[in-house]
C-alpha cells in the first residue's frame, strides 16, 4: 500500500469565513494572522532544543562518572561489588538508550533549520554512498547507486538531505537482519528531482505503513519513534514529498521528490550546433 506525505500549501490571503472545521482538521490564513502559528513553531521548537541540550549535559556528566566507577570496580572478585557492576551495567545501558533518544530529538527539532545551496542531489548521495559504504559491509548490506548525471540542481541544506539519506538507509538496514541490497537510485520526472531508496527486506505491513511518519511510532525495542517523521520534515521543509511503496515479503521503496530550481545549461556542444543550425 502506497504512503505518501505531501506538504500543506496555504491559500491565498483573505477574509478568513467563519470556522466550521471540526476540532483537528488543517486552517489556515493570511497576513500576521497567518505568521503567528510559524512564529509559535519555531519558538518551541528552539525550547524544545534547549530542554534537550539541558538535558544531555548532565547525563553526559553522568555517564562518565559511571564509566569511572565501573573501571574501578571491573577487576574486583567481592560479590557486593559484582552485584554493584551488574547494576552499573543497566544504569550505563539506559543512559546511552536516552543520549541517543535526545539526539533523535535535536535532529528532527533541526530538521527546519536550513542553509540552502544549490547542489547536486547525485553527488549529495554518492558522497554519503562513500561514506556509509563501510559500515553497511559490516551488516553484510551491499549499497547500490545508480545515479543520474546532469540532473537540475536544487535549492538544498546538503547536512539535512544527506541526514535524511542516512535515516532512510539505516532504516532499511535495520528491515535486513541477515543482510541484503539497498538500491539508491536519482533521476528527473517532471519537475521534480527524485531519490529512490529501494531496499530487499522483510516490507512494511499495511497498518504499519499508515502510522510511519507518526512522532514517536516505532515497531523496534529500541526505536525512538523520530527516524522517518525526521526525514519528512527534512523533505517538507525543502517543498518537497515522500511516499513509501512497501509489501510484505517484498522489500520497500522510499521515493524523495525535490523541486527543481536551477535548470543546468546545455553542453557547449550542444549550444554550437544549435548555433549553426540558426546560421544556416
Amino acid at each position: 500500500m502506497p504512503v505518501s506525505v505531501t506538504p500543506s500549501v496555504a491559500p491565498a490571503a483573505s477574509p478568513p469565513p467563519e470556522s466550521t472545521s471540526p476540532p483537528g482538521a488543517q486552517a489556515s490564513s493570511g497576513g500576521q494572522d497567518g505568521e503567528r502559528p510559524r512564529s509559535q513553531s519555531a519558538e518551541v521548537t528552539t525550547l524544545a532544543g534547549g530542554l534537550a541540550h539541558e538535558i544531555r549535559n548532565p547525563l553526559s556528566t553522568i555517564r562518565m562518572n559511571l564509566d569511572l566507577l565501573f573501571e574501578d570496580a571491573v577487576e574486583s572478585e567481592d560479590p557486593k561489588t559484582r552485584r554493584m557492576l551488574r547494576k552499573l551495567e543497566t544504569i550505563r545501558r539506559e543512559c546511552a538508550r536516552v543520549e541517543g533518544l535526545l539526539s533523535a530529538f535535536l535532529q528532527f527539532a533541526r530538521a527546519g533549520e536550513m542553509q540552502k545551496l544549490p547542489r547536486d542531489l547525485s553527488q549529495v548521495v554518492q558522497e554519503f554512498v562513500d561514506f556509509y559504504t563501510p559500515e553497511a559491509r559490516k551488516y553484510g548490506i551491499e549499497l547500490r547507486p545508480h545515479l543520474a548525471s546532469n540532473l537540475p540542481l536544487v535549492d538544498m541544506d546538503p547536512t539535512l538531505v544527506r541526514q535524511a539519506v542516512t535515516n532512510l538507509t539505516r532504516n532499511a538496514q535495520q528491515a535486513m537482519p541477515q543482510g541484503g541490497v539497498i538500491e539508491l537510485q536519482t533521476c528527473r520526472r517532471g519537475d521534480q528531482v527524485c531519490l529512490d531508496v529501494i531496499d530487499t527486506g522483510v516490507g512494511i505491513p499495511r497498518a504499519v505503513q499508515e502510522k510511519l511518519f507518526q512522532v514517536f511510532f516505532s515497531t523496534k525495542d529500541s526505536g525512538t519513534g523520530l527516524g522517518l517523521p525526521t526525514v519528512r520534515k527534512i523533505v517538507e521543509a525543502h517543498g518537497g514529498t515522500i511516499h513509501c511503496d512497501s509489501e510484505p515479503g517484498r522489500g520497500t521503496r522510499f521515493t524523495l521528490s525535490f523541486p527543481c530550481v536551477h535548470e543546468l545549461p546545455p553542453p557547449e556542444g550542444d549550444a554550437h550546433g544549435e548555433a549553426a543550425e540558426a546560421s544556416e
